[in-house]
């Protein structure tokens, strides 16, 4: 969305804004929830840059609403910026140029880019009004799924060979990053996650918490739970609570040296998702759900330290549908944060497939494939003898985004895993 020490002072005053994954309950979710009273909207979309070690005490509803990888010549890396490694291009759309910037080095250096990943596993003791302990939320349990996902592990995308790079297997972040520099790459460029866990903590969720709106504090709910199919308690957790604790697990991480500037730094959350605060009745929720969001925290120094970072929840079956499952918010997230990890990669404005009016401008590659009904790619992965199914999200690629006509990505395709998912370029916003 966004140690020294860090400052998160604007993720309270905020809500969601920019570029968030945001879904629809399901009906069988709905019936253990209720439906919110609040008629706006639930879209939301990435959370702003954050600064270490401020985290305001007081939650507000605001009405206004290059590292060790890195190998010599890469070009283009973000000056005075310490982070994980990047690199810089730019396409042009009608005589505007559009500079970006992705995680990894430059892909015809033709390096293997390993990036640490630093994970938290963060369960939820929930509490009732009265303060006495509702049920404990354990994310230990999704830990090793998560790790054996596609987002970690190695699949083959590319069988044959025949588009003429190895059909080797890859990680699902990797393979899209490929397909989409196909043409310009050297056969041997990768960048790859290294997954760690490095600690787990559990956040006590208070029911009901007070809100500064409008200049009077009220008391708004913070929390609705009920069952997914399996059995897994989901939660539901407003924004704000959620952004309050970002930041103090942050700094807690950072602190403790776990996060780190070199790294993707992922709080695991288990079956998390979020809504807004209701000013017309705060101890109803307000519109919801945010499945996932990515950001950096800065220092704001010079040189700058960014720490990467993403809100993503395993999600169990039935809570969403069009197959929103499993990795799904995490393989969004993750996607999105090589393609614009530093949230200011500007596109054209876009408009979402089938939503005429409703646009973006900015290169979230999750976002226009999050809408359609085929959003999911299953992809079956094999671990000590057992076989379980996956469910990362296609993305798209930046020939979408760039107007590219003919796409010069692999197989001339816009999106990727499924080719068929955008098979034309963006349509734009005028």
């Amino acid at each position: 969305m966004v140690r020294k020490s860090i400052c998160l002072s604007a993720l309270l005053a905020f809500g969601m804004v920019g570029s968030s994954f945001a879904q629809n309950l399901s009906d069988a979710a709905q019936a253990q929830v209720g439906t919110s009273s609040d008629s706006s909207t639930g879209v939301a979309h990435a959370i702003a840059p954050q600064l270490i070690h401020s985290v305001p005490s007081e939650l507000v509803a605001d009405d206004s609403t290059n590292g060790p990888s890195s190998i010599a010549g890469n070009p283009g890396a973000v000056p005075n910026v310490i982070s994980v490694p990047n690199f810089t291009r730019s396409f042009t759309v009608n005589g505007v140029t559009f500079p970006y910037t992705m995680v990894g080095n430059d892909p015809s250096l033709g390096h293997r880019t390993t990036v640490p990943t630093k994970i938290v596993a963060v369960s939820l003791q929930l509490l009732n009004a009265d303060g006495t302990n509702f049920a404990l939320v354990d994310a230990g349990e999704f830990v090793q799924p998560a790790l054996n996902s596609p987002n970690f592990q190695k699949f083959k995308y590319e069988h044959d060979g025949s588009s003429g790079i190895p059909g080797e297997p890859t990680q699902f972040s990797d393979a899209i990053q490929r397909a989409e520099f196909f043409s310009t790459m050297d056969p041997n460029w990768h960048t790859e996650l290294n997954p760690t866990l490095v600690d787990s903590i559990t956040i006590t969720v208070p029911k009901f918490v007070n809100v500064r709106s409008r200049g009077v504090v009220v008391q708004a709910i913070n929390y609705q739970s009920g069952l997914a199919a399996d059995g897994h308690r989901f939660v539901l957790m407003l924004n704000l609570f959620f952004n309050q604790q970002l930041g103090i697990l942050f700094n807690n991480e950072i602190n403790a040296g776990n996060f780190t500037t070199d790294s993707f730094n992922l709080p695991l959350l288990p079956n998390t998702f979020l809504f807004n605060f209701n000013p017309a009745n705060p101890q109803q929720r307000g519109s919801c759900c945010v499945l996932g969001f990515h950001t950096y925290f800065t220092d704001g120094a010079v040189p700058e330290h960014r720490w990467l970072t993403q809100f993503a929840s395993w999600i169990s079956p039935g809570i969403f549908g069009g197959g929103f499952n499993d990795v799904t918010a995490i393989s969004h997230e993750i996607a999105e944060s090589f393609n614009d990890p530093f949230v200011n990669n500007v596109t054209p404005r876009w408009q979402f497939p089938g939503e005429p009016g409703v646009c973006q401008g900015n290169l979230e590659t999750g976002d226009p494939v999050e809408v359609l009904a085929n959003a999911t790619f299953p992809v079956t992965l094999k671990n000590k003898g057992v076989e379980t199914t996956y469910h990362p999200q296609t993305e798209a690629l930046l020939q979408w985004f760039a107007e590219t006509i003919p796409s010069d990505a692999i197989h001339g395709a816009y999106s990727y895993p499924d080719l068929t998912a955008l098979p034309t370029a963006a349509t734009l916003c005028h």
